[in-house]
């Protein structure tokens, strides 16, 4: 008996049932209100506030946020999602899945605080102290990271209330060791990726922020290339000791630190076409000497490099290792450089916002900031960020929300790092509908932004 018409038939009734799934409408998806997600903010708004104030007082260094880490996971658990701990050392994965199939997308917030002595007066100011280095040092929240974290905990609250409406998933990614991982130690954003933050479930995109002096309420970013990439260098020079009254009896390395710094600041203005890609080469550190009247035989110099493009990174950093062979040799000196010495992820990549997703998510942004709150068109800012190590596997878009004290002038802003940095609690609930309204209209219009970044 034949068995060809069963086949052709079988083949038949599978490719029409094809054509049939094809030709069915795709489910409707009706947006959530974006006058909803700003009353459920605003609602959580003290909330927010009193997490915020408590993370500041009680701030942890980088790979060290054991408080904040089970502050967060506490919160997370109590939501019903889906919580991982102890990735990356100290942080925390939620899951949010949504009631309706969907795409997946992650937002993300940094949990590490910075070995500076606080000087901004508030009741809820820290007094805690940690390692660095093997030092005793102050710890303060002084980059804003506290904020961060407490804005993510706001939006996952919000989010969890929605779940039967979101169609697709949510990832939390809350990181421990944004500002880097002792020495010797791995941690942060590679670490993260390492330890599977971007699989089961896998976003297709990621969305971040950052508080920075600004206008209360506005937000600014970029498309391209929003923050640098960033590397650490240590310049090492071996002369001859001498009597500071007789330089001419040894070989006077301090003069050669002096030249070598002086160079670094030529190859940064005069090497690079500063209108296309800006760079940045600031010597920070300088070690040498115990005395006033002896030159020293050996000198340590310690910097940061920031840059734009890959290729200009690499060819600055060959121009530097030039400069110092160079002078060293003509000062009858030992030296050289070295980048990023016990960094296992070899420095900061360029925080590159995915084109497509950045004008993508304009609109939003504006819902959640209202009209002519949003720059788009910021210029390209000299800090650096891990999180373009996600932004390296994954389309994303990171943005600054400015949050410095209304009515202050621009001129008295402060600065990130700054031991007086402070944030205007105000812009909190801005935070959180930022969040919330990225990746709901995300998973809402079905993974726009398909670019990769670079």
């Amino acid at each position: 008996m034949s068995t060809v018409l069963p086949l052709r038939a079988a083949s038949l009734v599978l490719a029409l049932s094809m054509i049939s799934a094809a030709k069915a409408p795709s489910p409707v998806v009706t947006p959530i209100p974006a006058t909803e997600i700003t009353t459920a903010a605003d609602a959580i708004a003290g909330k927010v506030i009193a997490w915020r104030r408590d993370i500041h007082e009680h701030p942890e260094l980088s790979n060290r946020e054991f408080r904040t880490s089970a502050l967060v996971a506490a919160h997370l658990k109590s939501l019903g999602l889906e919580v991982r701990e102890n990735v990356a050392k100290t942080g925390v994965v939620g899951i949010l899945r949504g009631g309706r199939p969907g795409p997946v997308v992650a937002l993300r917030a940094d949990m590490d605080a910075l070995p500076v002595l606080e000087a901004t007066g508030l009741p809820f100011a820290s007094k805690a102290t940690g390692e660095y280095l093997g030092a005793k040092v102050p710890v303060a929240h002084a980059c804003g990271h506290d904020a961060h974290t407490a804005m993510l905990m706001g939006a996952a609250e919000v989010l969890a209330r929605m779940k039967d409406r979101i169609p697709g998933t949510i990832v939390f990614i809350f990181q421990p060791a944004e500002e880097g991982a002792p020495p010797g130690e791995k941690g942060g954003a590679s670490l993260m990726i390492e330890e599977g933050v971007l699989a089961n479930p896998a976003p297709s995109a990621i969305f971040g922020l950052h508080v920075a002096p600004g206008v209360p309420g506005t937000i600014q970013y970029r498309a391209g290339g929003f923050m640098a990439a960033a590397d650490k260098f240590q310049v090492f020079l071996k002369g001859k000791q001498t009597h500071g009254a007789a330089p001419w009896g040894g070989i006077d390395i301090m003069s050669l630190q002096a030249a070598i710094i002086q160079d670094f600041n030529r190859l940064a203005a005069r090497t690079v076409d500063v209108t296309a890609t800006p760079t940045v080469i600031t010597t920070s550190m300088v070690h040498g000497g115990v005395r006033h009247n002896i030159i020293p035989d050996t000198v340590e110099l310690g910097g940061t490099l920031r840059t734009f493009d890959a290729a200009q990174r690499r060819q600055i950093k060959e121009r530097m290792e030039h400069s110092v062979m160079t002078l060293a040799a003509a000062y009858g000196a030992e030296g050289r450089i070295a980048f990023n010495l016990g960094d296992p992820y070899d420095g900061s990549r360029v925080t590159y916002n995915d084109p497509e997703l950045a004008r993508a998510i304009l609109p939003v942004l504006e819902e959640a900031a209202g009209s002519g709150k949003v720059d788009i068109n910021r210029p390209p800012k000299t800090g650096s960020e891990d999180f373009s190590d996600y932004q390296a596997k994954i389309p994303g878009v990171f943005y600054n929300l400015g949050a410095s004290k209304a009515g202050v002038p621009e001129s008295d802003w402060v600065i990130n790092h700054a031991p007086n940095f402070d944030i205007n609690e105000d812009i909190l609930p801005l935070g959180v509908r930022t969040h919330v309204l990225t990746a709901i209209r995300y998973l809402e219009r079905g993974a726009v932004g398909k670019g990769k970044g670079s």
